[in-house]
């Protein structure tokens, strides 16, 4: 075969010409670049934490939810929303210290709400009732580079001013105490009684006054990074909501019929039972609810507004399971069982939703499980921040997010705990829990019990396995009780010196 060379010859005239027309290309190209560069907006985050908020008590989990709830309906169809997405622990306290770390809470004692030491029949382990100052949160960490800080509502992560917001890297605290409640004050209602905001027009409501809160703050730091971390109040006790709304559901929930409540056990070994919510149809409940979607609704408009949302990572999540069993029941999490202070799914699985435009797909969901401590190692990420040098338990999803192969892996073999050496206020029994892929174990402290169950087949935790799977158990537990001494879990002890002894792990 014949090969022929092609030779082009230029005139100097047009070579110059060319040249020029390169340089040019070259210097445009540049400048695109650099301009690019400039004209870049940084990351902002906006968490959204609502306290007490059930995984089915939000329409995108729950079509037939009592609650009115677009806001965060739209929130769900505009990013991801996670359907196994979990708290950290099953009251409040553990898990906003996991949001804060990105550590299991377990590694520093937080085990309970603070201050929770209530013994039936064992004393509870001990417990540290403050997140040490010595911990980098989420917000010193974003703080570093350059972000400002804001948080309102509540906090509930020590006693005293000395463990308030402020001295945990958040520049503007809004409302942020050491309590787990609106308790001064009118409550919900200004005036507030809170010395960390200041009253408003009488009748103000709280989740509303947040919100604005939040809104001011992200206009003053529009040209900034922001993290704007929005932890209502809302929907915990005291049961009390706006009037117009209540009325609204009172009408709403003569139409609704049936059984109410069922039987849920009770803490004791000996036995006897809980009343648990089965139906949704408190209407004081569905106003608080739809009053902090409305709350939600408020911000997301003050993101729009600002022409930021385009630029804005925004989470939304709770800190435990609805409550059902107690203090009023005014939530049902069918049909996952038990609810706030229970280790079953009603108690650690979340509303879980992000939204990010032009990463996240909208309307997308997924179903590989995350936790409230994953929170910060995904913010760091996002923002480019070198690996932490110190412990940090949680796994950035990250790759969930912009659905990576490699990374979803990862997330998807981890398995995740739970330690609860204490007696909930709702009727909860002390408990260990591990989940590994489909399957969950729970170990309870009292007694040893253990049962097994898959929650692909069985989200309500009815058929207990632990029986017909012994070395699945044995292998679910050893992994626990591994897990148990790297993070130095402490346990139920004799309730006097000479009682009856709880069940312990076995010493390595």
């Amino acid at each position: 075969m014949n090969r022929q060379t092609h030779f082009v010859v230029f005139h100097p005239t047009l070579r110059a010409l060319s040249s020029a027309v390169v340089a040019l290309a070259v210097l445009a190209n540049l400048a695109t670049t650099l301009f690019a560069a400039e004209t870049k907006k940084p990351t902002n985050f906006v968490v959204f934490l609502v306290d007490d908020l059930g995984y089915m008590d939000v329409g995108a989990n729950n079509p037939n939810c009592f609650y009115d709830t677009p806001n965060i309906d739209r929130l769900a169809k505009q990013g991801m929303r996670f359907t196994n997405g979990y708290a950290a622990c099953q009251v409040c306290s553990p898990t906003r210290f996991s949001i804060m770390t990105g550590k299991y809470p377990t590694r520093a004692g937080c085990t309970d709400y603070f201050s929770g030491r209530r013994a039936e029949t064992f004393k509870p382990a001990d417990l540290n009732d403050a997140m040490p100052l010595e911990e980098i949160t989420v917000a010193e960490a974003l703080k570093e580079r350059g972000y400002a800080t804001f948080f309102a509502g509540k906090w509930h992560l020590g006693p005293g001013e000395a463990y308030w917001p402020e001295h945990q890297g958040f520049d503007v605290n809004m409302g942020g105490i050491d309590r787990g409640g609106p308790y001064g004050g009118k409550k919900y209602f200004s005036p507030y009684g809170n010395p960390r905001l200041s009253d408003g027009p009488e009748g103000e409501h709280l989740p509303d006054r947040l919100a604005a809160e939040a809104v001011k703050f992200m206009t003053a730091h529009r040209d900034q990074p922001f993290l704007t971390y929005v932890s209502f109040y809302s929907v915990h006790t005291p049961l009390i909501g706006r009037p117009d709304l209540v009325e609204k559901y009172k009408k709403k929930a003569e139409a609704i019929q049936g059984k109410e409540f069922d039987d849920e056990e009770q803490t004791h070994v000996k036995g006897g039972q809980r009343q648990v919510r089965i139906l949704q149809k408190h209407a004081v409940y569905a106003a608080m609810v739809e009053a902090m979607d409305q709350a939600v609704g408020r911000v997301l408009k003050g993101l729009d507004d600002l022409g930021l949302a385009e630029n804005t990572v925004v989470l939304f999540t709770s800190d435990n399971g609805g409550l059902s069993t107690s203090e009023g029941s005014p939530t049902s999490n069918l049909p996952l069982r038990g609810g706030k202070g229970w280790m079953y799914e009603g108690g650690i699985r979340e509303p879980f939703i992000v939204r990010w435009p032009g990463v996240v797909p909208s309307g997308s969901e997924c179903a590989v499980p995350v936790m409230s401590m994953d929170l910060l190692p995904t913010c760091l990420e996002i923002v480019g921040a070198p690996a932490a040098k110190h412990t940090i338990d949680g796994q950035s999803f990250l790759p969930l997010l912009k659905q990576e192969t490699a990374g979803t892996k990862a997330l998807q073999d981890r398995p995740l705990f739970w330690h609860y050496p204490h007696y909930g206020n709702q009727g909860g029994f002390p408990s260990g829990a591990i989940r590994r892929g489909d399957w969950k174990l729970i170990q309870r402290y009292e007694d040893g019990r253990v049962h097994l169950y898959n929650l692909k087949d069985d989200i309500g935790e009815r058929n207990d396995l632990a029986a017909q799977h012994p070395d699945r158990v044995q292998e679910m537990q050893q992994e626990l009780f591994g897990w148990y001494r790297s993070v130095g879990a402490k346990f139920l002890q004799p309730k006097t010196p000479d009682g009856p002894a709880p069940w312990q792990p076995p010493v390595d």
